[in-house]
């Protein structure tokens, strides 16, 4: 099932689409509102309204979606932020108002609208084609009838009318495109030169009292989240390793003997054969006609060995191997009749049997290449044997600790030391775990979970979560296993709580000074670009000043990496006389751009402009589309309520 899932992931949000959206899809105004209404109305759209029900079930609608999505790495905190709840309320208006238009205008779609769609849909087609018993498939295996599909997507089709022709018929005029076109495609050939603040931090000093006054004005910026000090247990291979027992000679060479065939290869023969078959049923005198033939060819091979491959493709029944001189190829021991392998195996390099007789009939051997036994012996490969044998031995320990693991966290909730003891694994520490993230070593001291060995397993969201939920966070239990991996597991517990604050002068101290030798060079790199820059613009311009790199070309198609102000301060110069300057400064330093040329971008490689007006033309339709909805949002004179405010940020509507 998951893999159907992952296979046709289109098709699934489409029946995701079709789950949630019939109950909400042209039912009539009154009907809907009647069905929403209550005293908790977060937006007015016209006749009906949002309510926190409503709001409540879009977000657990897009809590799962983010879940199935993103499986085990999916953190519920990314959405528990004001931007995504507004932008959440602010789609479930938009819903709103369309299905109000198509509601009021009575939009519907055709039967043949709805069998073109369906019949266009990749995952219903085969060989291009739609299938019937394929669509029929897809939705059993989705929990879903024809009826139901149809119903939905026929309500889809019926809203896409709302604003689906205003995106499809989006037009750029003419003047407009070609005004887009040359903006985009336009070039300016230019050089750089660079002053780094690095060059300047030597020399810089910083007081006391430059660091508390820095404090004071920026304190709120090192405000940390609520964090969590913690005690953790690892259990993976190398715990499990960790305590095993002594592996006796005898159970390695035991071990051996029993994996001998993946250290030592057999003896092997490269043989070819010319073979002379016996019908099934055939009769004594038609069986000795056949010995007969092989000895003859026999004779003949053994006179002339190196013909053999000549004789097999003149005389050989067998169809398979006559076109290639008989080849057979390598054979081991146990891979055919005894009596055959006997004969093979008693054969010298380039050496020919005689007649031996198989079930097929009478054949004729040669031995192309033979090779002896070789190999480790047991004590060559007694070092790879003991590390196989003591990872098997580990798998088994590891199982056989985990499930002791789970009993001793579970029977011991508000210690860990219980299961360290029995399983012989060390109480781990760590501090600096926020609901979000790892805090750094500078927030949260050397023993920051960031700067750990475990790091990216602290780091999993599944650890976090668990850490704070009530019962760690609150009740100083246990949490349960958590399977980071098959082979990965961990325990963890708070230790300690530090809830959300600005930490002393003196804990950022050194962070503050940094910052500051880095403003301070930042300055400095920028009062020398400055200087540079008005000496380079006095100066000729048939002289190129020392410094600057070789010529790029930039366009608005290819930046080739320059930062968007310096990028926009290029654009934004005058061309008439060139070569121009100007400079732009960051917290890195200093830029200063020589523009030397300005073209109209005629050499811009053609196959960056295939679908440019494509393009533009998509955009230019979702900004119509955007505006259309802004109108009919004012017509159907939507009105977000002071509860709405609160729902964004959070708080509990029922309080």
């Amino acid at each position: 099932m998951f893999d159907f899932i992952r296979t046709h992931q289109r098709l699934m949000q489409l029946v995701l689409l079709v789950l949630i959206l019939p109950s909400f899809v042209l039912i009539g105004v009154s009907g809907y509102t009647t069905y929403v209404s209550g005293d908790n109305e977060l937006v007015k759209v016209g006749d009906s309204a949002i309510t926190t029900q409503e709001y409540d079930q879009a977000r657990r609608a897009q809590l799962d979606q983010f879940q199935r999505q993103m499986g085990t790495a999916f953190d519920p905190a990314l959405l528990e932020n004001e931007p995504t709840r507004r932008a959440l309320l602010e789609s479930l208006i938009d819903r709103r108002v369309i299905i109000d238009v198509a509601t009021n205008e009575r939009f519907s779609a055709s039967d043949a609208a709805l069998r073109n769609v369906i019949a266009n849909t990749p995952d219903f087609q085969e060989d291009g084609k739609f299938s019937a018993g394929r669509y029929n498939e897809l939705l059993a295996m989705s929990g879903l009838d024809s009826k139901m599909y149809e119903q939905g997507r026929r309500s889809e089709l019926a809203l896409d009318r709302v604003l689906g022709p205003v995106r499809a018929t989006g037009t750029v005029p003419a003047p407009v495109a070609s005004l887009l076109r040359q903006a985009l495609v336009a070039e300016r050939t230019l050089r750089l030169a660079s002053f780094d603040a690095a060059d300047y931090r030597e020399g810089i000093q910083v007081s006391d009292e430059d660091i508390a006054a820095w404090y004071e004005e920026h304190k709120s910026e090192f405000a940390l989240p609520e964090q969590v000090s913690i005690q953790y247990l690892l259990l993976n291979e190398e715990a499990a390793m960790k305590n095993l027992p002594a592996i006796s000679e005898a159970e390695l060479k035991k071990y051996y003997e029993q994996n001998k065939a993946r250290y030592v290869q057999p003896p092997r023969v490269d043989v070819s054969h010319i073979l002379i078959s016996v019908p099934a049923g055939a009769n004594g005198e038609a069986r000795e006609a056949a010995r007969k033939s092989a000895q003859e060819i026999a004779d003949r091979v053994a006179a002339d060995p190196a013909s053999f491959a000549d004789v097999a493709r003149e005389a050989s029944q067998d169809a398979g191997t006559a076109r290639n001189g008989g080849k057979l190829g390598w054979i081991s021991h146990g891979m055919w009749p005894e009596a055959i392998e006997k004969a093979v195996f008693a054969l010298e390099k380039g050496k020919v049997s005689g007649v031996v007789e198989g079930p097929e009939g009478f054949h004729v051997f040669k031995a192309d290449d033979v090779q002896a036994e070789q190999g480790e012996s047991f004590e060559q490969a007694r070092a790879k044997v003991e590390s196989e044998v003591r990872r098997q031995l580990g798998a088994e320990q590891f199982s056989d600790m985990a499930s002791k693991l789970t009993g001793l966290v579970y029977d011991n909730p508000e210690s860990l030391e219980p299961a360290a003891s029995a399983l012989g694994l060390e109480i781990r520490a760590a501090d600096g775990v926020a609901r979000d993230r790892l805090l750094s070593e500078d927030e949260a001291g050397k023993n920051a979970a960031s700067a750990g060995q475990h790091a990216a397993i602290l780091e999993d969201v599944r650890v976090r979560r668990a850490l704070f939920s009530s019962a760690v966070l609150a009740d100083k239990q246990n949490s349960g296993v958590i399977e980071i991996s098959p082979d990965t597991m961990v325990v963890v517990r708070v230790a300690d709580r530090k809830p959300e604050h600005i930490p002393e002068l003196a804990a950022v101290k050194d962070r503050i000074a940094s910052r500051l030798v880095d403003e301070r060079a930042a300055e400095a790199a920028r009062k020398a670009g400055e200087a540079a820059l008005e000496k380079y613009k006095a100066a000729s311009a048939d002289v190129l000043p020392e410094g600057f790199s070789e010529p790029r070309k930039v366009s608005r198609l290819q930046s080739q990496g320059l930062s968007k102000p310096l990028f926009d301060a290029v654009f934004a110069a005058g061309t008439d006389a060139l070569p121009a300057y100007v400079g732009v400064g960051d917290e890195t330093g200093y830029v200063i751009a020589r523009v030397e040329q300005a073209s109209d971008g005629s050499s811009v490689d053609q196959g960056l402009l295939a679908g440019l007006n494509e393009e533009i033309g998509s955009a230019w339709g979702q900004l119509e589309e955007q505006a259309v909805l802004r109108a009919l949002r004012e017509q159907a004179k939507v009105k977000i309520l002071p509860e709405a405010e609160n729902a964004i940020k959070g708080e509990d509507q029922n309080s």
